[in-house]
């Protein structure tokens, strides 16, 4: 008598840097093995016409080492681009149109731009990195005068945040007060992050083999 036992497929996760800790919790909290991640720089959401290009050389080290290739990003201000890239190298990426709806979901996105179209969004990531990735990243520093360029239209500020610690909810409450923004706090944990992983790294790779053991 044998028992069947399916190969481990092995993962890539090829990530955008600011989703870095959500998914080493996630690939930890599964106990994933089989499971590599590797990261792009967060400060790409800056230039989002260069992160096709910069996953494609990347893609390139990698292809041939993994069974499976997600990409952890949304369409992050590409304009399909990624979608296109995903297409042509037969891989697929996460959920959404940018990581705020990756985090908060699809229907409380959409539910919080209607209500107020002209909100700023942080994550732990950005309400962390906010003075280097948004007052440096975009030049508000040294030119205080695109301050009103970049946010004259925003009215509030929500902070969509992945773990409760007080410390970045302070951090993001300054971030507000820094744009004078209304603030708002909504906790969502790692939403379609954490859903969208588990079931790629879940489903079966296509062409993968079983193993036949004897006990």
């Amino acid at each position: 008598m044998t028992d069947t036992e399916v190969t481990a497929p092995q993962v890539l996760i090829l990530a955008c840097g600011a989703l870095a800790r959500e998914l080493l919790a996630i690939i930890d909290a599964n106990g994933w093995k089989n499971v590599t991640l590797d990261c792009l720089p967060a400060d790409l959401h800056n230039r989002p016409k260069e992160i096709p290009a910069a996953v494609t050389e990347r893609l390139g080290r990698h292809r041939r080492r993994f069974d499976k290739i997600l990409l952890g990003y949304a369409d992050c201000g590409t304009g399909g681009d990624l979608d296109r890239l995903c297409a042509t190298e037969g891989i697929e990426r996460l959920p959404g149109a940018h990581c705020y709806e990756l985090f908060a979901g699809a229907e409380t996105f959409a539910e919080l731009h209607r209500v107020e179209p002209g909100t700023f969004y942080l994550t732990d990531y950005l309400a962390r990195h906010f003075d280097r990735l948004v007052l440096s990243g975009l030049g508000i520093d040294a030119h205080p005068e695109l301050e009103e360029m970049y946010f004259g239209n925003y009215r509030r500020l929500v902070y969509l945040a992945q773990v409760e610690d007080p410390e970045l909810v302070d951090r993001a409450r300054a971030a507000a007060n820094r744009l004078a923004l209304e603030f708002e706090i909504r906790t969502t944990g790692y939403g379609d992050v954490a859903a969208g992983t588990v079931k790629f790294v879940n489903t079966k790779a296509k062409g993968l083999t079983t193993l036949e053991t004897s006990p």
